[in-house]
């Protein structure tokens, strides 16, 4: 089982701000919409660009170089030229610390 990774404290994430963290070697891109906070996996399914710099447009995500929507709370594609979904990833925030980890290999 994978373990759960720092990746910001809690107070330095304000809404709709994010952070590019590594976690077991996959880049993650860690949202906060209001007091919620998603995380997901950096990379378009459509060529694999990262997808964190893209304008984020409520719970979704806007990819820069194509356009492709994604929601930032379930993955799931919303708008071509992507097909497939993005992974997600658990978070939670302990110690005031905001925290992910990456179970799929679990």
């Amino acid at each position: 089982m994978s373990d759960w990774v720092d990746v910001v404290p809690e107070a330095g994430l304000a809404d709709g701000e994010h952070v590019v963290a590594d976690v077991d070697g996959v880049s993650v891109a860690v949202f906060r919409v209001g007091s919620e906070l998603f995380a997901i996996e950096d990379a378009c399914t459509h060529d694999g660009a990262e997808i964190a710099s893209g304008r984020l447009d409520g719970y979704e995500i806007v990819c820069p170089r194509h356009g492709a929507r994604f929601c930032i709370r379930t993955g799931k594609v919303l708008k071509a030229p992507a097909y497939e979904d993005l992974s997600c990833f658990p978070v939670r925030v302990e110690g005031g610390v905001v925290q992910v980890r990456d179970e799929r290999w679990d």
